[in-house]
């Protein structure tokens, strides 16, 4: 049963329970990056995300947020140099950790959310800025609870090889659940965040040093870096 003559010998590698089990642990603060997907005045999707971050602070994580007013259409006559993706990118490449906090408009994500993650490359060079990394996603509505948008961005998680957490945030009626100043009213609405954020710490201190070995993957290490580059940034299709 163990012949598998299709083995190439050189990539592959048994387990090493040393960078599984034991890596060198980093002492600083969980990086975690928020994107939330409305540009309202009064957006419900950024003040769930607000309610998060404070949340994620007490919890003792560095904790930055991506204003997306500014940022261009993908494929809108602008490339990477632009100041809002080159702010985007360079977001993504210091967390260890995303919140995507989304409305859900006609069953689905917004557009403006969908931008922000078209943005975000699935490589640079041979490096992929995604994968490894831990992601919560959340969502509100403006009627009854729901779960098209928190779907979606599962699946474009799943896609861009983050570490999804199993625990989601699914706000309805949003409208009802902040007081005039903004701030969330305590609800179970409220404890399904604090739930979330709780996980997506934990899955990040858990994860993040040894990220780089748990996505390591043998067709990979059968590649070159400049045959792997050629095939992800395939920016034609």
């Amino acid at each position: 049963m163990s012949d598998t003559p299709q083995l190439n010998a050189a990539a592959f590698a048994a387990i090493d329970r040393d960078r599984l089990l034991t890596p060198a642990l980093a002492t600083h603060a969980p990086r975690i990056l928020i994107l939330y997907g409305s540009l309202r005045a009064r957006s419900f999707s950024r003040l769930t995300a607000e309610e998060g971050a404070r949340i994620l602070m007490r919890l003792g994580a560095e904790v930055r947020f991506f204003h997306p007013s500014g940022l261009p259409l993908v494929d809108d006559g602008v490339d990477a140099r632009h100041p809002k993706v080159r702010e985007l990118r360079d977001l993504v490449a210091w967390s260890e950790g995303m919140v995507w906090s989304s409305p859900e408009r006609h069953g689905a994500m917004t557009g403006l959310m969908k931008t922000q993650i078209d943005w975000i490359p699935l490589s640079e060079g041979a490096v992929r800025p995604t994968q490894g990394k831990t992601l919560a996603v959340m969502q509100v509505s403006g009627g009854s609870q729901s779960f098209n948008a928190v779907n979606q961005m599962r699946l474009l998680g799943r896609w861009m090889r983050l570490l999804t957490i199993p625990n989601q945030s699914s706000v309805a009626k949003a409208f009802l659940e902040f007081d005039e100043e903004g701030r969330m009213k305590p609800s179970a609405y409220y404890d399904r965040i604090v739930d979330v954020m709780e996980e997506l710490v934990k899955f990040t201190l858990l994860t993040r040093d040894r990220a780089e070995y748990l996505v390591d993957r043998y067709s990979e290490r059968r590649e070159s870096a400049v045959e792997l580059s050629a095939r992800v940034n395939q920016s034609t299709l």
